[in-house]
């Protein structure tokens, strides 16, 4: 019987284990203009006994940007930045992919770190998220997006292939596409959000073209074999409406199936039934991130790979606060509890300093 602690390929690598670290803002990239830091080195390092870590999102260009001190992959400061995360990880032997994040609508033109350049949230439609997000000015309220042009989709579609180079170059072993939650690639799935009337929007061929386009460029730019992609349908996150989920995602997923991705990682969403057609669809590896209302993903998950109905099981909030994670899941335990109140912002405190059974 295959467990989660037997090894699994995820393209061109081979990794430890079966159990992965999944994306998790965590708003410290304090070096400047998005960089990562030193501490940020030390965190992802402290969890690279993980079968793969998968970073948090990190924005392919300065419009991508959503949230306050998150980090980017678009300027000579933040690969060097993510230079000493990548080495840092590597020394003890991890893997490790850059989640590459474009959050669209999400935002406000306060959060920017360049104010001089009058960045503006953008995306596929001009229809506005409920919510609000936390600016220097304190909460504020989601701005109404621009509408991306034609031009301007395609030149998106370039940033993230840019992103995907820099992240080799800062020493990735890959990256993983964020489709989910609510962000731009998901915006542009979403029939209550994508209402363009062009080719990149009404009917399900037209909303699946951004992904598919995202997901080829960047397959080209630094090779199919070491690009993943997460996608959670059903998902409500960031006011997302979805009438036609298991249409648009099937769809997807023939699309993108054949150019032989490294992953398909799926944040499971209400509609959990439709998450074993998926595992069907696709051909390469699995991923998953099962569907814990109220809770979340706990020991209990590692069967999920025991029965086949993934081939990796990844853990957000354990994973945030247990850096030894495998092995406390060997164990059976303890497992330290996440303190949520250091979970964005600020320094070590509730970041590297959890301690390991050891």
């Amino acid at each position: 019987m295959t467990t989660a602690f037997d090894p699994v390929t995820i393209g061109r690598y081979t990794a430890r284990n079966r159990i992965v670290m999944s994306p998790m803002t965590r708003n410290r990239a304090y070096g400047g203009g998005g960089a990562p830091t030193a501490l940020m080195a030390t965190y992802y390092a402290q969890r690279a006994g993980a079968g793969l870590i998968i970073t948090e999102g990190t924005q392919p260009n300065a419009e991508g940007q959503g949230y306050m001190n998150t980090p980017g992959l678009h300027t000579p400061a933040q690969i060097a930045g993510w230079r000493q995360v990548t080495d840092a990880v590597h020394e003890r032997g991890g893997l490790i992919f850059a989640q590459l994040m474009h959050t669209g609508r999400i935002g406000h033109p306060a959060q920017y770190y360049d104010q001089e350049a009058g960045h503006h949230p953008r995306g596929v439609s001009a229809v506005r998220a409920e919510g609000q997000v936390h600016t220097p000015e304190g909460p504020r309220d989601l701005a109404e997006p621009r509408e991306l042009s034609d031009a301007e989709l395609w030149r998106t579609v370039a940033d993230f292939a840019d992103a995907a180079r820099n992240a080799i170059e800062a020493g990735f072993d890959g990256v993983e596409l964020h489709g989910a939650n609510g962000y731009l690639i998901h915006q542009s799935l979403a029939s209550g959000v994508n209402t363009r009337t062009d080719g990149w929007g009404g009917d399900v061929a037209g909303r699946i073209r951004f992904a598919v386009e995202v997901v080829r460029a960047v397959a080209d730019a630094i090779g199919a074999d070491r690009v993943g992609l997460r996608i959670s349908p059903s998902n409500p996150y960031n006011d997302i409406r979805e009438d036609d989920h298991r249409e648009v995602y099937s769809a997807l997923v023939e699309a993108i199936d054949p150019l032989g991705l490294a992953y398909l990682h799926i944040g499971e969403g209400p509609d959990t039934d439709f998450t074993p057609v998926l595992r069907k669809l696709w051909s390469g590896t699995f991923i998953l991130n099962p569907f814990t209302p109220g809770a979340y993903t706990g020991p209990e998950a590692l069967k999920l790979v025991e029965t086949g109905a993934a081939d990796l099981v990844s853990y957000a909030a354990l994973y945030l606060a247990n850096p030894d994670l495998p092995e406390r899941l060997r164990a059976g335990g303890p497992f330290n509890q996440p303190d949520y109140s250091k979970a964005y912002g600020g320094d070590e405190t509730g970041y590297t300093d959890y301690p390991t059974l050891a």
